[in-house]
């Protein structure tokens, strides 16, 4: 680039002019008066000419000499026009030119505003740039509005920028805020012309949030599926929901619907065959409803034949553990193993399922429930290794634990062992044989029970609080003084309490990979009354299979697999958990575990498994964060044992781009406002061409050199000095 004007320009000040030439004069004055003394020498004359040379450039030095180079730019500013091209852009909601036309979709504007014929006309004034960005691709289907990184982006690549006009419905949800990229703007003083498109109300619309279908479900048993819907409309509606099995089988519901709010409730699905179902649910579209993309929502669920192994243990045959021995023992899905102390007796109870002592770590292992009524840390029952075990089987091999105490308060003697730390509840050490009352007590459901799936025994919550209000009661329940922290306690005493607020009868919490429930009572036999084991077993079969849920998500006799949370979204953390045995069937304390996990699109990632750590043989861990939606194939190997494990992993996906939510225009005005942009109201194009054409022209590129704090112009002057140092002790001046 060849400079059009160039010159030389000082820096000065009236004192600084006014004293560069005063000395320059003094200076002047005394060097012909020694000239003139020496009788006009010429090795003197050269002397002092240096001398005022020098002086004069120390004079000029004080008034910063410049030189200055002009350059008019040879190519035209650049403007750049941004256009959002998310899905959010889909929405229809920007009003149409004519009558009675329906509203148009935001991205038909942005594609108009960002036509390269609308732009032809300030060809000759700016070279336009049109660019949209956070487009949807195959490679990210859920990527989300970057209007951060498209400015900055824009800035990066273009030196020359004088404007941009950005084009969004402001809905960013990827990236930084687009508040910090406007600052960059505001520092290189380049304006942002912002066209806010779409509503900033939002659109009427009913929309299936969330369809929770559990992993798997057995034959024959009940199947919850719990769903969210959500809704815009300005007026309450009665919302109609159909879920299809794809078999041919439909269940429906109805149910209120507030205006602009939401509803969680539970469909009962009992599936009377195996086999790998696609569950859909669908919501009825109301009249005014403009997008029914997501009325709809599907989900996977495998329905296999499942066969937990559940063993109680108990000192004595009390009316409980006899009802829920034989509740158990007619489930088909159930078998059940028992082992009875019989502390008074010489022989152990026996019979068909019993056995002869507490299992060994192997045979424990297969347990997946394990039910411990009134026994202990006392001769004849609980051995130290014992306990060591059934805590290990716990906390590494996601097995369920049901602490159900006794009048003989033989359960107390557990709180010196290792199990105490997996009590949900801190018992009252000095009351060991709890409290009887000739009235009997009743249940009372916290707010955290009347959701929980456990305490559901009936299918509507109105009906579920009505059947515990008119359960029959128990006169005796355990000495507990409070819940321990991060238990969750579903159900209390309807009466009685203490100075940490009401007694706690039923709570649950997890321990490692396992799940624990406390008991409070013995006495759930009693709600057999009337009903037979309608509630008495619902209750403890839901117990059961919530314990053994995790256990039972892929396993084989070598390998087991499970991961929490058991429904992920693209971008949870999921962790991967699994139980490896040797061939010989023991725990291995390490091993290579690795887990290939095949996303819908063909990407492969491979996770390592860690082992779990001193007391965690057999547990290895990892974690993975699901990108896309949709099934994803796992397959788990271990070189030790030779094993393979194949399991399938349905991830929900977690919308960025959503139809018919309003605009943010308080984004589109922020960055207008930063940059000292503009913020424009109007849609016409031609109206954004003409505010952009008023665009002033650019400021010519200026170099300055400093020629006073240059190191050549310093060096010149301090050689002059030295030069003429040298020179007057040549001429014997000095």
């Amino acid at each position: 680039m060849t400079p059009s004007d160039s010159e030389l320009t000082f820096a000065w000040t009236p004192t600084t002019a006014v004293f560069g030439i005063a000395i320059l004069l003094a200076t002047a004055v005394f060097s012909f008066l020694i000239w003139k003394r020496s009788r006009f020498s010429a090795a003197t004359g050269a002397l002092e000419a240096l001398r005022l040379l020098v002086v004069a450039a120390v004079a000029l030095t004080l008034n910063q000499p410049e030189w200055r180079e002009t350059f008019r730019p040879d190519r035209r500013p650049v403007v750049a026009v941004l256009r959002d091209a998310s899905g959010s852009m889909q929405t229809a909601d920007v009003p149409a030119a004519e009558t009675g036309a329906p509203p148009r979709p935001r991205e038909s504007l942005a594609a108009e505003i960002a036509d390269p014929e609308v732009w032809e006309p300030l060809r000759d004034q700016f070279e336009v740039v049109i660019e949209s960005f956070s487009a949807p691709d195959e490679s990210r289907p859920d990527s989300g509005t970057d209007i951060a990184g498209a400015l900055s982006g824009i800035l990066d690549r273009h030196p020359r920028l004088a404007g941009v006009v950005l084009v969004s419905d402001g809905d960013w949800n990827e990236g930084d805020p687009p508040a910090r990229a406007a600052t960059r703007y505001r520092m290189a003083e380049i304006p942002v012309f912002a066209v806010p498109v779409g509503s900033e109300t939002r659109l009427p619309d009913l929309a299936v949030t969330a369809f929770d279908v559990p992993t798997f479900g057995l034959v024959g048993k009940p199947v919850r599926l719990p769903f969210t819907l959500a809704s815009s409309l300005p007026r309450n509606h009665s919302a109609s929901i159909e879920v299809s099995t794809g078999e041919g089988e439909t269940i429906s519901a109805e149910l209120p619907l507030p205006a602009m709010g939401r509803v969680q409730d539970t469909l009962l699905w009992t599936p009377r065959t195996e086999g790998d179902y696609e569950l859909t649910l669908t919501l009825e579209p109301a009249e005014e409803e403009r997008d029914l993309s997501n009325n709809t929502l599907s989900a996977p669920i495998a329905i296999r034949r499942e066969q937990l192994k559940v063993l109680l243990v108990e000192s004595f045959p009390r009316w409980e553990y006899r009802y829920l021995r034989n509740a158990l023992e007619r489930d088909p899905g159930v078998e059940v193993s028992c082992l009875l102390y019989h502390p008074d007796l010489e022989a152990r109870g026996g019979g068909p399922g019993y056995l002869d002592g507490f299992p060994d770590a192997e045979r424990l292992s297969s347990f997946d429930v394990v039910v411990l009524g009134d026994v202990g840390a006392v001769e004849g029952q609980l051995s130290t290794e014992q306990i060591s075990a059934l805590k290990q089987h716990v906390a590494a091999q996601a097995a369920g634990l049901v602490l159900m105490p006794g009048l003989r308060g033989h359960q107390i003697s557990l709180l010196d062992t290792e199990l105490e730390d997996l009590f949900p509840v801190q018992l009252d050490t000095a009351q060991p044989r709890g409290w009887g009352s000739a009235t009997p007590g009743q249940f009372e459901l916290t707010e955290l029970g009347a959701r929980s799936l456990l305490t559901r025994l009936e299918d509507t919550e109105n009906a579920n609080a009505n059947v515990w209000s008119s359960l029959p009661g128990f006169q005796w329940y355990a000495g507990v003084v409070r819940a321990k922290a991060g238990s969750e306690v579903l159900a209390t005493h309807s009466s009685e309490a203490n100075r940490h607020g009401r007694i706690p009868l039923i709570a649950t919490k997890t321990y490692g990979t396992g799940k624990i429930l406390f008991m409070g009572t013995d006495g759930a036999w009693r709600w057999r009354k009337g009903v037979e084991d309608k509630y008495h077993y619902r209750f403890w079969g839901q117990v059961a299979r919530w314990m053994a849920y995790q256990r039972s998500m892929a396993s084989d006799e070598l390998m087991r697999l499970f991961y929490s949370p058991d429904r992920p979204r693209t971008g949870d953390t999921l962790t991967l958990n699994a139980n490896v045995m040797s061939v010989g069937g023991e725990p291995l304390q390490s091993a290579t575990v690795v887990v290939q996990i095949a996303a819908p699109s063909g990407r492969i990632e491979t996770v390592r498994l860690q082992p779990g750590g001193e007391g965690q043989w057999g547990l290895f861990s990892g974690t993975f964060t699901p990108r896309e939606n949709g099934e994803h194939r796992l397959t788990m190997t271990c070189a030790e044992n030779g094993g393979t494990l194949e399991t399938s992993l349905a991830v929900q996906g977690t919308a960025r781009e959503r139809i018919g939510d309003p605009a943010r225009l308080d984004v589109m005005e922020e960055v207008a406002r930063l940059t000292r942009g503009e913020l424009l109201a109007t849609v016409d194009p031609a109206v954004v061409r003409e505010r952009v054409a008023g665009l002033p022209e650019p400021d010519p590129i200026v170099r300055r050199l400093r020629l006073w704090a240059h190191p050549a112009w310093g060096g010149t002057i301090l050689a002059l000095l030295a030069a003429f140092w040298i020179g007057r002790k040549m001429a014997g001046a000095v």
